[in-house]
């Protein structure tokens, strides 16, 4: 049976030529059977020939099967305009980039994630989309404030999200029914949550550890900081300092202590952050910290029905987050195309349908209502019922990571993994990776 879907606003064209006319309309419109924004020939080249973009991203094969049914449907509409992908998983992704930066030769339409994002954008090498905002030839009207901000670098648009997703505590209902404990709730305070974990320990006589040790997770800490009322960065540096860290590895201390978490050596199989080796789909913790859009993912790799909540802490530390980004290359020939492509990946209506929510929620708030329905994979309708169900409670979206960030992230980790082994003390790994931090955020 068809799902009946909002209609989206039609909008007009010129002879030869569509053009953006949500600026005279005094809104923002979408294609509901075809293109939103988009143009029969977006750049002079598109008339005089065919064009072809290269585009390049990590993900799954399911990934990799949605947005080349998305670009297949800009294909139809713009016959002239044809693609060349390339995707692969995440990991080595930002290395073949560097590679292809290095030798001039990056694809015109990319996906980033906030690792990353700031450095292409001082560095140059991804395409400035503010004049094109500006004038809503890229129609971002439809997107949550928070979800624009997000990728805007020393107040330039340099990338537009691809989707929104939040930090998430993905857990185990068929476990915790069998132990016979409560689900985990969204909202409760970081101790009431690592007492629930030891509660699943204990039910499970040790079989089972309660939750992941979250001690070197950014995603975790960050939100931690701003239910302190502080934040992971200020400006260019580090918006907290040791008495702050010390608080934070101190408490999963005791969460070991109490066996609320497992073993060094388990906690570092999911350091990765590798789907497969996600703790709670491989059955050694009820409960993992994962990304929302996630689920699906992780629902796969399990027999068992899988739940998601918000991270423990008020859901105003969390912000509309993009999963990751589109940005495209600088250097590219068909700039105008790009972007309309962009713009079609966001706010068509269509599309939006094929890609459903594989890489979070839709960025745009129109395509989100038009597609509501269209989604039949439970684990998708529970990560899109959980990111509904606290988007009017989301805080301020701060500025995308500082140039840096991947290493900080990367320190964190080992500064986690010193303490778990007992190689450091606290004060000691928490002055080591300050120092470290910053001269990787200096550099």
């Amino acid at each position: 049976m068809p799902v009946a879907r909002p209609p989206i606003a039609r909008f007009g064209a010129d002879p030869g030529r569509r053009r953006v006319l949500t600026a005279l309309l005094g809104a923002p419109l979408l294609a509901t059977g075809g293109l939103a924004g988009c143009s029969d020939g977006a750049d002079t080249s598109t008339q005089d020939g065919p064009v072809e973009l290269s585009v390049f991203w990590w993900g799954t094969t399911k990934r990799a099967e949605l947005t080349e049914k998305a670009l297949r449907l800009y294909s139809e509409r713009n016959p002239r305009v044809s693609f060349r992908v390339t995707w692969q998983g995440a990991d080595g992704y930002y290395e073949r980039l560097a590679t292809q930066a290095a030798g001039g030769n990056i694809p015109d339409l990319i996906q980033l994630d906030d690792s990353m994002l700031t450095e292409y954008s001082q560095r140059q090498i991804i395409l400035d989309l503010t004049e094109r905002t500006a004038d809503h030839r890229l129609d971002l009207r439809g997107l949550p404030d928070g979800l624009i901000r997000y990728g805007t670098v020393d107040g330039r648009t340099m990338a537009v999200a691809a989707g929104q997703t939040l930090a998430a505590v993905v857990f185990n209902r068929d476990l915790l029914r069998e132990l016979r404990v409560p689900e985990p709730r969204g909202g409760m305070s970081w101790v009431d949550y690592i007492a629930w974990a030891q509660q699943v320990t204990e039910a499970s006589d040790g079989q089972v550890a309660g939750t992941v040790d979250a001690s070197g997770d950014y995603r975790a800490l960050w939100l931690w900081l701003r239910s302190q009322g502080s934040d992971f960065y200020r400006g260019r540096q580090l918006g907290f300092g040791a008495e702050e860290l010390i608080a934070w590895f101190e408490l999963w201390q005791r969460a070991r202590t109490g066996r609320a978490t497992p073993g060094a050596a388990l906690v570092e199989q999911a350091d990765s952050g590798e789907p497969t080796r996600q703790l709670v789909v491989t059955g050694l913790t009820a409960a993992s910290f994962a990304w929302s859009h996630q689920l699906p993912e992780l629902q796969r790799l399990t027999k068992s029905e899988l739940g998601v909540v918000g991270l423990p802490g008020p859901p105003g530390a969390q912000w509309p987050r993009a999963s990751m980004f589109w940005a495209g290359f600088r250097g590219t020939r068909h700039p105008d195309t790009v972007v309309d492509v962009i713009n079609f990946l966001t706010t068509n209506g269509e599309a939006g349908t094929l890609l459903g929510h594989e890489r979070g929620l839709n960025a745009s708030l129109a395509v989100r209502r038009y597609t509501e329905g269209s989604i039949t994979d439970p684990a998708q309708q529970r990560a899109a019922e959980f990111g509904a169900s606290i988007a009017g409670q989301l805080g301020p979206a701060p500025a995308p990571p500082p140039k840096g960030h991947a290493r900080v992230r990367s320190l964190l980790v080992a500064a986690a993994e010193s303490l778990r082994a007992k190689r450091a003390g606290t004060r000691a790994a928490t002055a080591r990776f300050l120092a470290q931090a910053n001269a990787a955020l200096a550099a």
